[in-house]
């Protein structure tokens, strides 16, 4: 991926060390430290190779070419590049690792528009079905219910 043009993106160069919480309304380039939180809820957010980043991130997009150490929340995509290095959870509706890519974390992906509230299902069969719906990412579960 190529390093964003600067009128698009607000930068973060290699020789900035940020220390606290981080927000903005328009996209993000970091390519230096930062540590603290970060708060992109709308935009995006991408970790340049030399970005070195301890922080939870909240954003819209978020690619990391860097390292990254803490938990990545992106509404819409969440994308490691070979290069990253992340240690923490994620949880978004897609994702995309790249072979060579470090990854020690939990994957959360959510479906679109389904709100994180299950409503109580009518039946005992249907609240079989909804529990095994919401088992963690990663695990297989299989359920069989007969509604009589």
């Amino acid at each position: 991926m190529e390093t964003p043009k600067t009128a698009e993106f607000a930068h973060i160069g290699k020789s900035v060390i940020i220390k606290g919480e981080l927000s903005g309304s328009e996209d993000l380039y970091v390519d230096g430290q930062v540590e603290g939180n970060i708060e992109l809820s709308g935009n995006r957010l991408i970790i340049g190779p030399h970005g070195q980043v301890r922080a939870n991130v909240n954003a819209k997009g978020v690619i990391v070419q860097g390292k990254l150490d803490g938990n990545i929340r992106a509404s819409e995509r969440a994308e490691l590049a070979k290069s990253a290095v992340v240690t923490g959870d994620i949880a978004t509706q897609r994702v995309a690792i790249e072979e060579g890519a470090y990854f020690k974390g939990k994957l959360d992906i959510q479906r679109e528009g389904v709100k994180t509230d299950v409503a109580k299902p009518a039946t005992a069969g249907a609240s079989a079905a909804a529990s095994s719906a919401s088992a963690g990412a990663g695990s297989a579960v299989a359920a069989k219910s007969e509604i009589k």
